[in-house]
C-alpha cells in the first residue's frame, strides 16, 4: 500500500512500514466487514406455486407523470422469461377502465377477491416507483429508476416476495474528463434528455433487475422455465 507523500516524506522508514501495515490490515478488516444479503425466505413462495401473475400499474412516488407507464411497459417481459404467464398489460388496463379505474392508487386498492375473480390469474405483482427521471448538474447528469415490487399470492392474500432494484446512468459512466469534456458531456445528455425519455430504458433495466431470473434473492423460476424445479427444490 503506497503511503501520501506527506508521509512517506516525515516519517522515518522505519515507521513508514509500520503505517503501511496497519493502513492495510485496517483497509482488509473493513472489507471482510461487507457481506451479502441474508438469503430470502422463499417458504410461502414455494408453497404457493403460482402459474399466472397479473402486474398492476405502478404507484408513482416521482413528479414525472411518465414514471407510471414507462415502468410498467417493460414490467411483464422479465415475468414471462422467468416462466409465468402474465396477462397482456393492454387486456388489464382495458379491464380496469370498463369498471372505472383509472389511477393506480385505486386499482392497488383493489381487494384481492375482486381481482382474482375478474383475471382468475394466481398471484398479482405490486409496483411502486421510487425514482424516476434526470438530474442535472453544473458538470453532470444522471438518470436514475428505482422500483419496488412485491408478489401477493390472490387466493389468500399472502405476500410471497418482495424487492427493491436501481439503475442508473452513472454506472459505467468515466469520470476521467476534464472540466471542458464534462461541460460537453453533460449539455450533451441534457439535450438527449428533453428529446426523448431516457428514463425509459433505465426503467427496462431495473424492471431486469427487480423481476428477471435467476437473481440472487429475487422471483423464483416459473412453471414454464427449465429451472423451475431446481427453484422449487430449494437450490437458490
Amino acid at each position: 500500500m503506497t503511503l501520501h507523500p506527506l508521509l512517506q516524506r516525515w516519517l522515518p522508514a522505519s515507521e513508514r512500514y509500520r503505517v503501511a501495515l496497519g493502513a492495510l490490515g485496517l483497509a482488509l478488516l473493513l472489507g471482510g466487514c461487507a457481506s451479502p444479503p441474508p438469503a430470502y425466505d422463499y417458504t410461502a413462495f414455494r408453497a404457493s406455486r403460482p402459474t399466472s401473475l397479473l402486474v398492476l400499474p405502478p404507484l408513482n412516488d416521482t413528479p414525472d407523470i411518465k414514471a407510471t407507464p414507462g415502468v410498467l411497459a417493460t414490467a411483464t417481459l422479465p415475468l414471462a422469461e422467468a416462466g409465468y404467464y402474465v396477462l397482456p398489460v393492454t387486456l388489464v388496463d382495458e379491464t380496469f377502465r370498463q369498471n372505472g379505474l383509472t389511477s393506480p392508487n385505486d386499482i392497488q386498492e383493489v381487494s384481492i377477491t375482486k381481482l382474482r375473480e375478474i383475471f382468475g390469474a394466481d398471484a398479482a405483482v405490486y409496483l411502486r416507483v421510487r425514482q424516476y427521471g434526470t438530474s442535472y448538474r453544473v458538470l453532470g447528469s444522471e438518470t436514475r429508476v428505482t422500483v419496488d415490487a412485491r408478489i401477493v399470492d390472490l387466493r389468500n392474500g399472502q405476500m410471497l416476495w418482495a424487492g427493491s432494484a436501481t439503475a442508473s446512468s452513472q454506472e459505467n459512466q468515466n469520470n476521467n474528463q476534464g472540466v471542458l469534456g464534462l461541460l460537453v458531456t453533460a449539455l450533451v445528455h441534457q439535450v438527449i434528455g428533453n428529446l426523448s425519455d431516457a428514463s425509459f430504458d433505465y426503467a427496462a433495466i431495473a424492471n431486469q433487475r427487480l423481476l428477471g431470473s435467476p437473481r440472487r434473492n429475487g422471483v423464483l423460476a416459473g412453471p414454464r422455465s427449465p429451472r423451475y424445479g431446481q427453484d422449487r427444490q430449494g437450490a437458490e
